[in-house]
């Protein structure tokens, strides 16, 4: 949670962990309320769900509507309670609040297995370990590794040097390289498999969670995954895009609005729709906003999505916001160089987040009226990495080339790989050879720390 904005868990993933040559496969859903649709679909494709009640905080609304959607998918439910470490931690209170939830410990005579863990120091992890495999065990959980592989769709991205990559957990069956499947209206042939820690697997059997290569499209989160002949695919998957083609074309337009201005209208008592174009880093990311931003419409004003995808803003996003009169929602990711010039040229309004609710809270308070003055980010410059070097006592030094605008001593910096920003600082010190810079402008190299 430490490496997460805002530290909460955004993504969804899968990990798996070998108990006595068993082993366990972790899907790890967010908390945040924002996440509903990741968090019902992580229950859909576990066997068992690890509800995680911190013992300082207690039941929380998300406790009970993870409660909710593990009985609805019919999953098994066993109870840890972390941070029990903590001299703040009520470990009776939670097991009350929970068994009014109607979750009874076994040791009150319930069914429902607890066990008391903390995760910072590592107590208690092992016996969890065992309590899943023993409620496997009693539940006879069973899949056959000799039929096509079938499973689910955890997350999907686009990777600049490797195409569309898809996290997919099998569920039934045995996926290898070679294979031909469809994935909701995608079609694609296993170029190549990686786990979780990212070394290259051979094949997938049950409950392996494998990043899969070899789309030719990026399928959405949740979709269902199947093994299948290569003819029978591309004729199945035709029809689902022409579905969607169909879709897509029945959306509308208007005339380009920011958000200061939707502030001005709704001032003068006019009823408005707010078009939202939404670029994420992951599928995942684009479904939660695609699903959370209409539910902020009012009487005043409707929120309606018009486009959503995985990805950089591009300039067709732009275009198609400009078109529309939408404003673009940034998420996680940055908009490239020229997409970010023709939004200047076009008014159109990009707003870049990376935390969930700070985008509903800016978005509901230009909806009330609320929209204070906006803090913009001035461009000053972008400088390409040509090399690095160890330097005693100061760490890694930048060789940078100034490719536009200039470089300052004590601007704020971002480091961008493949168009994900990957970290955020200040420049600490500009050199031009051996001498200090304040500046260092277009054309010109300098080192930066």
């Amino acid at each position: 949670a430490g490496g997460e904005a805002g530290g909460i868990t955004q993504h969804i993933g899968a990990y798996k962990i070998v108990v006595n040559d068993r082993s366990v496969v972790f899907v790890d859903t967010p908390g945040h309320e924002a996440f509903t649709r990741m968090r019902s679909r992580g229950a859909k494709v576990t066997d068992i769900v690890v509800l995680v009640v911190a013992a300082d905080d207690g039941v929380m609304p998300q406790t009970k509507e993870a409660i909710d959607h593990a009985k609805a998918a019919h999953v098994p439910i066993i109870v840890a309670i972390n941070k029990i470490d903590k001299p703040e931690a009520q470990v009776e209170r939670v097991k009350r609040q929970l068994t009014e939830n109607g979750l009874m410990p076994a040791e009150w005579g319930g069914d429902t297995e607890f066990v008391e863990v903390s995760a910072k120091q590592k107590m208690g992890l092992d016996k969890l370990l065992e309590t899943i495999l023993l409620v496997a065990d009693l539940r006879e959980l069973k899949a056959n590794p000799d039929a096509p592989a079938t499973g689910t769709v955890l997350e999907s991205r686009v990777d600049k040097g490797r195409g569309p990559v898809a996290t997919v957990l099998v569920q039934n069956g045995t996926l290898k390289p070679g294979d031909f499947f469809i994935c909701g209206a995608v079609f694609g042939k296993v170029r190549a498999m990686f786990d979780d820690r990212g070394r290259p697997v051979i094949d997938a059997p049950p409950s392996t969670p494998v990043e899969v290569l070899g789309l030719q499209g990026v399928p959405d989160a949740g979709d269902h995954f199947q093994v299948t002949d290569e003819a029978k695919a591309r004729h199945i998957v035709e029809y689902r895009q022409g579905k969607q083609r169909d879709a897509q074309m029945a959306r509308s337009s208007g005339a380009r609005i920011t958000l200061d201005q939707l502030h001005e209208q709704l001032k003068a008592g006019d009823v408005k729709e707010l078009g939202i174009v939404i670029k994420a880093d992951v599928q995942g990311s684009v479904e939660v906003l695609s699903e959370m931003l209409p539910k902020l419409s009012t009487d005043q004003v409707k929120l309606k999505i018009i486009g959503s995808g995985v990805g950089a803003v591009t300039e067709n996003d732009v275009l198609l916001a400009s078109a529309s009169g939408a404003i673009v929602i940034a998420f996680g990711i940055r908009p490239d160089r020229k997409a970010a010039d023709l939004a200047q040229q076009e008014h159109v309004d990009i707003r870049t987040h990376t935390i969930i609710y700070e985008v509903s809270d800016e978005i509901k308070k230009a909806m009330e009226g609320l929209l204070e003055p906006v803090v913009t980010e001035t461009y000053l410059g972008r400088a390409e990495v040509r090399n690095t070097f160890r330097v005693k006592g100061t760490g890694t030094v930048a060789g940078c080339y100034v490719v536009d605008g200039v470089l300052k001593r004590d601007g704020q910096i971002r480091v961008l790989r493949d168009g994900a920003v990957i970290y955020t600082s200040r420049l600490s010190s500009l050199k031009r050879f051996k001498d200090d810079a304040s500046e260092v402008r277009t054309g010109f190299e300098c080192g930066a720390g």
